[in-house]
C-alpha cells in the first residue's frame, strides 16, 4: 500500500471492507486520437497504481468510438507508454468497438423502454432547444415517435440509409434539469467513415456518455476513475447504468484533479496543431509534453512516476510548476548517472612542457553519490578547454583562467597561460600555456592555489559530437497557442567534444556533462559516426531568473550574495574570508564533509553555528548531519529565522544518528523532519509512534521479495533475457510493499540474488 493514502484509495479500502466489491478492477480509457502526454502519465499511474496497491486488475481500452480521429500509430503509442512506465495491463488490450453489438443491444433495450428516441432536428436546433444555464430546455417535437418508429429509424440509421447528421439518438429524460449533461443527451450519431478497427460495418457510432458507463460494466470495471472535467458526467453515467437496471456489482464513476502543468499545452487539439504545422519534429519531439517526447529526451520512467507521486491526488485543479518535473529528473539522474567532461566551444591549449601521454584515473561520481565506477581519461599535450574558461581581460570575480590566473584541469594539473595566439581577425585561436608536474590531483603538492577547476579533453582522442540544447516549449507559463512559442527552444551545437568514455561506454545512455547538465543519446539519430545527445535538463533552474523582471532580480540580489554557491562549477564565486576558509578546511580535512555541503556550511553563519550545536555530541554522524541541515534546515532558514525554527540542533543530531545506525531510511528521514518541523516533536517518538523503523531482516523481506517475483513473471523473464533495466522495477514494488520502509542495501542484495538464480 501507498505510504501516502489518498482520497481514491481511501475510497477503494472502504469499498473493500463494506464488501461492495470482492475485487478491484481499473481502467485506463484512452481515446486513440493523440499521443499521450504527461497528464495521461498521471492517470496512468493512478488506475494501475490502484490496483496494484489493493491487489486487483487494471484494464488498457481504447475508447475508439470517433473513426474520423483514430489511428492504429496512437493504439501502438498508448501501449508503448504503459509499458514504458512499468505497468502491465490486465489479458490483451480491450477496445470500445469490440462492444459495439452490445452496445446496439443496449441502445434497442431502451428505445423499447421509453428512454430513448431518434431526433432529426439539426445541430443547430438541438443546440437552441437546449436552452442555457438559468432558461430549462426545449424537448424536440420528435420526442413524441412511437416506439416502433424509433426502433425503425435507429435500425436504418445502423445499415447507413441516412446522411451524417440527419438523425441522431437522443435519452429521453429532462430538459429542465440543472445539470445541462442530462438534457436529453446524445447517445448515438452518424458517421459514414472507415473506423481503423471495425471497418465500414457501422454507419452509428455512440458518443462517449453512452459507451463508457456500459464498457466499464462489460469489463467488470469496480472503480471508474476520471479526470474532473467529467463531474457532471457522473450523473449520466449513473443514469445510463441505472435505467437499464444492469445486475450488481457495478462500476462507479469517481474524479481527481487533472495535470496541469505551466509553460506547456495539455489539449490534444493544440498538440496537433503543433505537430501537423511542423512546429514540432513529430509527437516524440523532446520539446513535447508527450510520454514519447519525455522518453526521447532522456527522461526515465522512474522521474516521472516520482513525481506524478510527489504533486499527489486532488480534488481541485491547480497548476503545476514544471520546475517540479525538471527537479524530479535531476534528483533522478544525480544518483544514477556519470559525471564526464564535454566542452561544448573548444579552445586549443597546447601545454608546451609536457611530453608523451598518460591515462588520467578519474571517478565517475561524487563522494555524495552512493554509487562506484572510473574511467582513464587520456591526457597529453595538446588538449581542448571550453572558451567560455579563459577571458583575455576578465571581470571581477571571473575565476577560471586568465593571463594572470592559474586554474586546474579537473583530476588533472594546474596550468597557467604563457601566450596567447590570435587570427588576423584578433579572435582567439589558441593558448600556450605551462602545467605545474607535481600540482596532479590527489597527489598535489605544489603548494599552488586555485579557485576553480575547469572541464577539458585531450585533442588526439577526443570525439566529436553534436548536441541538442532543448529548452521550454514556450516562452510564457499560460501559453493560448503558437504565437506564445519559444524561439529558443531548441539550439543545436555541431562542434562539441567529449572524452573517449563517452562513446565507448556503449551500455551508458545517460550523463551529466560536468557544468552543462544531462544529456541521453539521442535513440533514433545517434550513430558511432555521427554521435547525437539531447540534453534532458540542466544542472539548475535558470529559469526563474529569466522570466522574473528586472525590479524583481534587483530586490533579490542582495539576498542571492549570501547564498552559498560551489566554487568548482561557478565562475563569480565571492572569496571565502578567513574565518570562513577555516571552517571551510576544517569540515572537508577532519570531518570529510563533501566540499559541497563544507561550503554551503561554511559561507552562512546561521547554518554554521547550528551544525555546530548539532555536533557536540554526535561527532560520528558529521556528515549526515552537514547534509541533513544544508538541504532540509537551509531551506527552511530561506523562510525563517533561527529561533522560529521548532526543532532544536539537538533533533536534527538525533535524526542523523537514526540514519546511520539504520533505523530509518534517508527517504523516511524526510519524512521524520518534515513532521518535526510543523509540530517539534522528537524524532524517536514519531518514527516510534507511527511505525517508521526500517526493515532490515532478510527473513521479513525475502517472502515480499517472493510475492512480488511470483506476481511478475513476465517481467521475471525478460529481465532473464537481458532486460536488466527492470532490475529497478522489482527494488520500486519491494519498497512500495513496505511502504518504503525496506533497507534498499538488504533489498538489493535479495533480490539481485533471487533474479540471478
Amino acid at each position: 500500500m501507498n505510504k501516502k493514502k489518498d482520497f481514491l484509495r481511501t475510497i477503494v479500502e472502504n469499498d473493500l471492507k463494506s464488501g461492495k466489491y470482492k475485487e478491484v478492477v481499473t481502467r485506463f480509457p484512452p481515446e486513440p486520437n493523440g499521443f499521450p502526454h504527461i497528464g495521461h502519465a498521471k492517470s496512468i499511474a493512478l488506475n494501475f497504481g490502484i490496483a496494484e496497491d489493493f491487489g486487483g486488475r487494471c484494464n488498457l481500452r481504447m475508447d475508439d468510438t470517433n473513426p474520423t480521429t483514430e489511428d492504429t500509430q496512437y493504439v501502438e503509442a498508448i501501449k508503448d507508454a504503459v509499458k514504458w512506465l512499468g505497468f502491465e495491463w490486465d489479458g490483451d488490450v480491450k477496445f470500445t468497438s469490440d462492444y459495439f453489438p452490445k452496445l446496439y443491444e443496449y441502445a434497442i433495450q431502451l428505445i423499447k423502454m421509453g428512454k430513448a428516441y431518434v431526433d432529426s432536428l439539426s445541430e443547430e436546433e438541438i443546440r437552441e432547444y437546449r436552452g442555457t444555464v438559468t432558461q430549462p430546455g426545449k424537448r424536440s417535437k420528435y420526442a413524441k415517435r412511437s416506439i416502433e418508429e424509433n426502433l425503425d429509424l435507429f435500425e436504418r440509421m445502423k445499415k447507413g440509409e441516412f446522411q451524417d447528421g440527419e438523425h441522431v439518438l437522443r435519452a429521453k429524460i429532462d430538459m429542465s434539469a440543472a445539470n445541462m449533461k442530462m438534457r436529453d443527451p446524445l447517445l448515438y450519431r452518424i458517421r459514414h467513415a472507415h473506423h481503423f478497427r471495425a471497418g465500414d460495418e457501422w454507419a452509428i457510432y455512440p458518443m462517449y456518455d453512452f459507451a463508457h458507463p456500459l464498457s466499464d460494466y462489460i469489463e467488470g470495471v469496480t472503480h471508474s476513475i476520471c479526470t474532473l472535467e467529467f463531474e457532471n458526467n457522473r450523473e449520466l453515467y449513473d443514469w445510463v447504468i441505472d435505467t437499464l437496471k444492469l445486475e450488481p456489482p457495478r462500476p462507479y464513476q469517481h474524479e481527481f484533479a487533472r495535470l496541469n502543468i505551466n509553460y506547456t499545452v495539455m489539449s490534444k487539439r493544440k498538440l496537433l496543431e503543433l505537430v501537423n504545422g511542423g512546429y514540432v519534429n513529430g509527437w516524440d519531439d523532446p520539446r513535447l509534453p508527450t510520454i514519447a517526447g519525455y522518453r526521447r529526451r532522456g527522461y526515465t520512467p522512474e522521474s516521472i512516476l516520482n513525481f506524478c507521486e510527489q504533486i499527489g491526488v486532488a480534488k481541485a485543479n491547480s497548476v503545476v510548476d514544471v520546475a517540479q518535473l525538471e527537479f524530479a529528473i535531476r534528483d533522478d539522474l544525480n544518483k544514477k548517472a556519470p559525471r564526464v567532461m564535454c566542452v561544448e566551444q573548444p579552445l586549443k591549449v597546447t601545454i608546451e612542457n609536457y611530453e608523451g601521454e598518460e591515462e588520467i584515473e578519474a571517478s565517475y561520481y561524487p563522494s555524495d553519490v552512493p554509487k562506484e565506477g572510473s574511467r582513464k581519461m587520456p591526457f597529453s599535450k595538446e588538449i581542448y578547454i571550453d572558451r567560455a574558461d579563459f577571458e583575455e581581460n576578465p571581470p571581477k570575480g571571473y575565476y577560471r583562467l586568465t593571463p594572470s590566473q592559474p586554474v586546474r584541469l579537473k583530476h588533472a594539473y594546474i596550468i597557467k597561460c604563457k601566450e596567447i595566439i590570435k587570427d588576423e581577425e584578433g579572435n582567439i585561436v589558441e593558448i600556450k600555456a605551462e602545467y605545474f608536474p607535481d600540482s596532479k590531483s590527489g597527489s598535489d603538492t605544489s603548494g599552488i592555489k586555485v579557485k576553480s577547476a575547469i572541464q577539458w579533453v585531450s585533442a588526439p582522442h577526443a570525439k566529436r559530437v553534436e548536441l541538442r540544447l532543448y529548452d521550454r516549449l514556450f516562452k510564457v507559463e499560460n501559453p493560448q497557442g503558437i504565437e506564445d512559442l519559444n524561439p529558443n527552444s531548441l539550439r543545436i551545437v555541431n562542434d562539441a567534444l567529449v572524452e573517449p568514455a563517452v562513446i565507448e561506454e556503449k551500455e551508458q545512455e545517460r550523463f551529466q556533462f560536468e557544468r552543462m547538465g544531462y544529456f541521453y543519446k539521442e535513440p533514433v539519430d545517434y550513430s558511432d559516426e555521427h554521435p547525437v545527445f539531447n540534453k534532458i535538463v540542466g544542472l539548475k533552474d535558470s529559469w526563474a531568473k529569466k522570466s522574473k523582471p528586472n525590479s524583481e532580480k534587483k530586490k533579490e540580489q542582495p539576498k542571492q550574495k549570501a547564498q552559498p554557491k560551489n566554487e568548482q562549477k561557478e565562475g563569480s564565486v565571492i572569496p571565502m574570508t578567513k574565518e570562513q576558509q577555516a571552517l571551510f578546511d576544517r569540515y572537508t580535512k577532519e570531518l570529510s564533509l563533501n566540499s559541497e555541503v563544507a561550503n554551503t556550511l561554511a559561507r552562512d553563519a546561521q547554518l554554521a553555528t547550528f551544525f555546530e550545536e548539532a555536533l557536540q555530541n554526535a561527532q560520528k554522524s558529521a556528515v549526515s548531519i552537514a547534509n541533513l541541515i544544508s538541504n532540509e534546515v537551509a531551506r527552511e532558514l530561506k523562510q525563517k529565522d533561527l529561533n522560529e525554527l521548532k526543532f532544536t540542533p539537538q533533533q536534527i543530531a538525533d535524526l542523523a544518528q537514526m540514519i546511520d545506525n539504520e533505523t530509518i531510511s534517508t527517504k523516511i528521514a524526510k519524512e521524520v523532519f518534515e513532521l518535526m518541523n510543523q509540530s517539534g516533536e522528537d524524532p524517536q517518538k514519531i518514527v516510534k509512534s507511527r511505525g517508521l523503523e526500517q526493515i532490515s531482516d532478510p527473513d521479513v523481506i525475502a517472502p515480499i521479495i517472493d510475492q512480488i517475483i511470483d506476481k511478475n513473471p513476465q517481467n521475471v523473464q525478460k529481465y532473464k533475457e537481458g532486460n536488466k533495466k527492470l532490475f529497478g522495477f522489482f527494488i520500486g514494488q519491494v519498497l512500495k510493499a513496505t511502504q518504503g520502509k525496506a533497507n534498499p542495501k538488504i533489498v538489493n542484495e535479495l533480490v539481485a540474488k533471487k533474479l540471478d538464480s
